[in-house]
């Protein structure tokens, strides 16, 4: 097991790891299964912030302790609240309220129930534990999902309308044939298969990282001649960076290269 160089409490129910370049981000109310009160979803905000700015932190990987990833937002908070129509910001949509350059991973152990469907799914990637369960369970309680709109983008039209319809829970194994999982693991290797993933892509040259991320999500966005278009756009800094020379001659030299992220 990497040694944790550091370990902070974000905003006491959030905790912030840096573990060789990776920053697992931990929901830390596991006796309400990590559900959104405010003090979670303000943790969630502060530690993405500090994770932007952590210049070791090459990855970000958001899991939950105890036997839940994230339940959802917590109804009793709801209900004492009388919430109506929650802002676009009340839980952390990365890369849409908060931009997110450097990639993320969602390590899902157990639950992963609307707000935490939604916190997995805006995740680049997605690894869940085999006892992991995802749900859009809001048709249950009378409350909404819009930030479900990319769903049917991840994973096929009717599989998404019949999670959405039903508010049934999709096990792990299901999760990874539609797509929305990239890989199954035991509960007892989530972490370390997790820690492996993040340190291969923490090892890459940072801007093409990057570079590649924005590209991923183009043709869900342009027409495929303006994602060609944006896409020239979005590498052209890449082919001009230092990286990009240091690359070929670090090959050339037989060695490893040492990034400089410009």
């Amino acid at each position: 097991m990497t040694e944790i160089i550091s370990s902070e409490s974000v905003d006491g129910q959030v905790r912030y790891e840096l573990e060789d370049g990776v920053a697992w981000v931990r929901m830390d109310r596991p006796e309400a299964r990590n559900a959104l009160n405010k003090r979670v979803r303000d943790g969630l905000h502060a530690a993405v912030k500090r994770f932007n700015s952590d210049e070791e932190a090459k990855v970000l990987v958001l899991t939950g302790e105890g036997s839940a990833f994230c339940a959802g937002g917590d109804l009793k908070e709801m209900a004492e609240t009388a919430l109506q129509v929650p802002p676009v910001d009340f839980v952390p949509q990365l890369g849409r309220t908060i931009p997110v350059l450097k990639p993320t991973i969602a390590a899902v152990n157990g639950l992963a129930l609307a707000g935490g469907f939604l916190l997995a799914q805006n995740c680049d990637l997605c690894v869940a534990g085999e006892s992991a369960r995802f749900g859009i369970t809001e048709v249950k309680v009378g409350r909404g999902a819009p930030w479900a709109a990319p769903l049917p983008w991840l994973i096929p039209p009717r599989a998404a309308m019949e999670i959405l319809l039903t508010g049934d829970l999709v096990d792990a194994a299901r999760a990874e044939r539609l797509g929305l999982v990239n890989h199954v693991v035991p509960d007892a290797d989530l972490h370390d298969f997790v820690q492996a993933l993040a340190r291969r892509i923490a090892e890459n040259a940072p801007l093409s990282v990057q570079a590649g991320k924005q590209t991923a999500r183009l043709v869900a966005e342009l027409p495929l001649s303006e994602a060609y278009e944006r896409a020239e756009r979005i590498w052209e800094p890449v082919y001009l960076s230092r990286d990009a020379q240091e690359g070929p001659r670090a090959f050339r030299e037989k060695r490893a290269p040492q990034w400089e992220g410009r």
